[in-house]
């Protein structure tokens, strides 16, 4: 728990809120021409005090606990997608993957440096020969005191804004086990280093996605995080974290897009009467409703769990899953209810349209739901179907 009173935390969440729906989609439309964000976007995020949220206090952060992060985050994804993915990263694994696996060393000189983004980093492990797990084939040869890397990540969010990046390497490739990989901290500045851009994406502008290659890349043995063979455990225990986030964030999007649907419900008369008192839009508000409340419960669920110490990947799965089938039933009936005016870039209400193309990135955010059920089964399996709820 941090130090915020109640009355404090509740006052931070409507600074977020008014934040996200004022200064960030003012910023939006430069934003969904140039795919970049502005210098004032980090500003203010700088002065919001965002980049501290989840920051233990021992390194200048406000020390949130997750329920209080889930709350926060929600307030903000209500925003830009694109800078809703930022802010996403920027909380978790900008910061955690080295407070959770980093050497004292290296988390003395690096920990204190997330809370104003002198460090910001990116996760380099999806490859377009190879998937996100064992089978990489980036590679990390050891020589002498150096690590030589080669290869190329792909689907890289914030390369074009980050001063370093995790890697996850082929380390020992004899190995058809668990121990195939290892993760570094590279500086991108780095001889070797590569960032390459990639076509413009359909949602989400903004986030700086890009290529990384790395030739020849030599890299020293203080940059390794944790130890060799560990890179398949920090990849997941990190990715089940954010995954769950990632329903967070979905459940911004939701929340957001239901209440303009409500308002456009009432605003728009046919036949003489509002769309709001028509059975079949009340049924689609109704299911909107559910699933909304339903994701929010499976959430904070989860972040108590964390918070305990509990095992969370199967929840942070599931959750995650069940994020994508309630954001994509509520962007449907939002467009439903808005009608044509929805397929529209401006629109009174809100910005239907750009929702309804953010929302869809989330499908492949830390795991496509392929990925989700399979690690849901698995805790399902080894828990043999049980789960522990805490009071």
């Amino acid at each position: 728990m941090s130090k915020f009173t109640p009355e404090q935390f509740q006052d931070y969440l409507k600074k977020i809120r008014e934040m996200a729906e004022g200064p960030f989609e003012e910023m939006e439309p430069e934003v969904e021409q140039t795919d970049r964000f502005p210098q004032r976007f980090f500003d203010l995020v700088q002065e919001s005090g965002i980049y501290r949220c989840a920051l233990p206090e021992e390194y200048g952060g406000y020390g949130m606990n997750d329920l209080e992060l889930v709350k926060v985050q929600e307030e903000y994804s209500r925003g830009p997608g694109g800078m809703r993915m930022y802010l996403h990263y920027a909380m978790g694994m900008n910061w955690r993957i080295l407070h959770d696996f980093a050497g004292a060393e290296m988390k003395k000189e690096f920990m204190p440096k997330f809370q104003d983004a002198t460090v910001f980093t990116c996760f380099g492990l999806t490859e377009e020969t190879g998937g996100t797990g064992a089978d990489l084939h980036t590679t990390a040869v050891l020589d002498g005191d150096e690590y030589v890397i080669n290869g190329e990540k792909t689907l890289i969010s914030y390369a074009q804004y980050c001063n370093y990046a995790y890697v996850f390497a082929v380390t020992n490739s004899e190995s058809n086990k668990d121990d195939r990989l290892s993760a570094f901290l590279v500086p991108m500045d780095t001889p070797g280093m590569e960032v390459l851009p990639m076509p413009r994406p359909m949602g989400c502008r903004g986030a700086g996605y890009g290529k990384l290659r790395f030739t020849n890349l030599r890299l020293p043995k203080k940059f390794l995080i944790g130890q060799e063979g560990q890179g398949l455990h920090i990849a997941v225990h990190s990715l089940a974290v954010s995954r769950a986030h990632v329903g967070v964030s979905n459940l911004g999007i939701a929340q957001r897009m239901m209440e303009i649907s409500i308002a456009r419900a009432k605003d728009r008369v046919t036949f003489g009467k509002p769309l709001a008192k028509r059975q079949m839009i009340q049924s689609y508000i109704a299911e909107m409703g559910t699933y909304i409340n339903a994701l929010r419960t499976m959430l904070y669920d989860f972040a108590r769990d964390f918070d305990a110490g509990k095992e969370h990947e199967t929840k942070a799965a599931m959750a995650k899953y069940f994020s994508i089938l309630t954001v994509q039933k509520v962007s449907d009936y939002m467009l439903l209810i808005f009608g044509g005016i929805g397929y529209f870039e401006d629109c009174k209400f809100g910005p239907v349209e750009r929702l309804y193309r953010d929302c869809r990135v989330t499908w492949l955010e830390e795991g496509p739901p392929t990925v989700l059920k399979l690690t849901a089964a698995r805790g399902l399996l080894q828990s043999n179907g049980v789960l522990e709820y805490l009071d």
